[in-house]
């Protein structure tokens, strides 16, 4: 008997909730799907569903017993996968996790790019803000994070990027431009919601010496929890704010934005995919971060702000 199709069966019965909805997901016959289930629990010794006239239940010996066939199918199927990379065309859904403002200003733009290269990949983006929960429930699952972050998950570095405070130059042909981080005391300022630090203080860093500290206490125009909010403000004329680096690069080389404070930084960011636990990454998967990391690196031009060094890319 083949103990993977049995396998397939019995996890298909217990996530279909019973036999009959699991024989039509699996084209199969009702008694087909009830042989191989029972020939399952013969093999292994034990009952692993409790079946009643109205529902079909995991005892706890099922419960155990699929968590582990979950992860044993997942590797077989990625192993299948990374066997026929170099002889089949990629192809498939790769299920994505992004920050609203990752999507809009770094996925966006790249899509038709991964298209003309993986025409039978598609990317089915859900956009919000990653939150621990999220972990494991898509191919990979974006998250920015300070210099350190430490998570108990399997995170790929993307890029690392300086946070840079900017203004239009309107604003700054209008109220100045501050020359030390204790200037912006005395401007309109657009921050960013932290659950960590208070809202009505802006670290800033030596760029050349991390160390360096300087917390100014600001009256902020606007606060908020959306990076897209606050850089449309920005460009607008209503303030400075802090922003990426790769986010602002394009506004900073066509003119739109400027960059202000050169020697100080208010931290490094680094976006990060996380990836679920298990062994193999699905070739799709594999190739799309590829291409993302490429691209990151590529569209942060070093020639528009010269006095910001690069920052080591860890992979």
């Amino acid at each position: 008997m083949d103990r993977l199709l049995t396998m397939r069966v019995f996890q298909s019965v217990a996530d279909e909730g019973g036999f009959s909805a699991a024989a039509r997901k699996l084209d199969m016959s009702v008694p087909t799907v009830t042989r191989l289930v029972a020939d399952l629990e013969q093999h292994l010794g034990t009952r692993l569903l409790q079946r009643t006239t109205r529902s079909v239940t995991l005892t706890e010996a099922g419960e155990a017993y699929l968590e582990r066939v979950r992860g044993i199918l997942s590797d077989v199927d990625d192993a299948f996968s990374m066997a026929q990379a170099h002889t089949a065309e990629l192809s498939g859904t790769v299920r994505l996790l992004m920050p609203p403002v990752f999507a809009e200003h770094m996925l966006a733009p790249l899509i038709n790019e991964f298209h003309q290269r993986y025409p039978h990949v598609v990317i089915d983006v859900f956009v919000e803000s990653a939150t621990e929960a999220a972990h494991g429930e898509y191919d990979i699952t974006f998250l920015s994070a300070a210099e350190g972050y430490n998570a108990n998950v399997i995170a790929r570095p993307i890029v690392s990027t300086y946070g840079l405070a900017c203004a239009s130059p309107q604003y700054l042909e209008q109220h100045g431009t501050p020359l030390h981080p204790s200037d912006l005391a005395q401007h309109q300022m657009l921050l960013r919601r932290s659950s960590v630090t208070r809202g009505d203080v802006l670290h800033m860093h030596r760029i050349d010496n991390p160390q360096d500290d300087v917390p100014v206490l600001v009256k902020p125009l606007l606060v908020a929890n959306h990076t897209g909010t606050l850089l449309r403000a920005t460009l607008d004329g209503a303030g400075i704010s802090t922003q990426p680096l790769d986010l602002i690069a394009r506004h900073l080389k066509a003119g739109s934005l400027r960059h202000v404070l050169p020697d100080w930084t208010s931290g490094i960011f680094t976006l990060y995919a996380t990836l679920p636990s298990r062994k193999f990454t699905p070739v799709r998967v594999r190739a799309f971060l590829d291409f993302l990391v490429e691209h990151s690196r590529h569209n942060l031009p070093q020639k528009v702000v010269f006095d910001v060094p690069t920052l080591p890319l860890t992979q």
